[in-house]
């Protein structure tokens, strides 16, 4: 009996440190997936810490007279079925007011009988949705500047999407033809990146400017002193439902070398330097997104992430320069990274 009950408790010992050299693994095995996680947050708490978000400048909006004030920064509403746009149906696509971000295409205007003009979709990423203040409809506003827009209503009926923006005429400015969104980056010398952006299917245009300094209208000589603390950087105008912002910027990221701290190839000096200008809270999020990709890919970024600034253009001779001497870039080039 003694030898039976010996041998029981000898079972139970093993039994229990079978037990617990497995959960001892699995702690372990814990253990190495948390740092994982921990270095995927703070890669990009580094980019948040060193380029904190900050809203669009008010440089960068349209002066806004009495009535539009109202409408837009107070959130008032228009007179039902007064509204410029209500009943429009010219092809085109309609900007927000205040900042001139696109925010519909006239493809996705209907004819709802509400009295204000009305959009079964946004163009991607153009317009947030909040709760509004009186705890029952859903305000929307224009994602670059937050102006107000209107309120969005679901499952009405009225076309496939069962959407209604019911936006406010105050808010829009109508113009004729596809949308024209903006991006602006600078990686070394403009005419590389300017030669290469125009070469996207979407881009309807890239032009050779300075951006992020002080001096106002700056001139080539003024840049090149190292003092008016601009960049030299291409605004990139192109259709956001051909190419999509990520896919421009990603883009960018390829065709210049990220990890440069003090220039481009052989263009050394601080309007040579590597930055994303955002405008908005989304492209802002792209760009940490992007740039902490890189970092877990092993590259020691270098690219800024900058609020977008006044954009001058730059001389004339500066623009198209490659396609006007026939020849192509020197110091940028394409090199996959995603």
């Amino acid at each position: 009996m003694k030898h039976m009950y010996h041998t029981r408790i000898i079972t139970v010992m093993i039994i229990t440190l079978i037990a617990l050299a497995s959960v001892h693994a699995a702690g372990n095995s814990e253990s190495h997936e948390i740092p994982e996680i921990q270095e995927e947050t703070s890669m990009r708490k580094k980019f948040e810490t060193l380029y904190p978000y900050r809203p669009l400048a008010d440089s960068l909006k349209r002066e806004l007279n009495a009535e539009e004030a109202y409408v837009i920064l107070n959130k008032g509403t228009d007179y039902a079925f007064t509204g410029e746009y209500t009943d429009t149906e010219t092809e085109g696509t309609y900007y927000c007011r205040q900042c001139d971000a696109p925010l519909y295409v006239s493809d996705s205007k209907f004819h709802s009988g509400c009295g204000w003009p009305s959009f079964d979709d946004e163009i991607d990423t153009a317009v947030l949705r909040y709760n509004d203040a009186d705890g029952r409809r859903t305000e929307i506003v224009c994602a670059t500047c937050g102006g107000h827009l209107g309120h969005v209503f679901l499952n009405e009926g009225f076309t496939d999407t069962q959407t209604r923006h019911c936006v406010n005429s105050t808010s829009l400015v109508f113009r004729e033809g596809p949308p024209v969104a903006t991006a602006v980056f600078a990686g070394g010398c403009f005419w590389g990146v300017e030669y290469l952006m125009e070469s996207l299917d979407g881009v309807y245009d890239a032009v050779s400017g300075y951006t992020g300094g002080e001096t106002e209208n700056p001139t080539y000589r003024e840049v090149l002193t190292h003092t008016t603390g601009h960049l030299e950087a291409v605004r990139v105008d192109y259709d956001p439902t051909v190419i999509s912002y990520e896919d421009l910027t990603r883009y960018f990221l390829e065709i210049h070398d990220p990890t440069q701290k003090n220039g481009q190839g052989p263009d050394i000096g601080n309007q040579y330097l590597s930055a994303i200008f955002y405008g908005s809270r989304q492209e802002y999020d792209t760009a940490i997104d992007l740039l902490t990709i890189l970092e877990e890919k092993g590259y020691d970024v270098a690219t800024k992430i900058l609020p977008r600034a006044v954009f001058y253009d730059a001389e004339e001779y500066h623009q198209d320069y490659y396609q006007q001497k026939g020849a192509e870039p020197y110091c940028h080039v394409y090199t996959k990274r995603f």
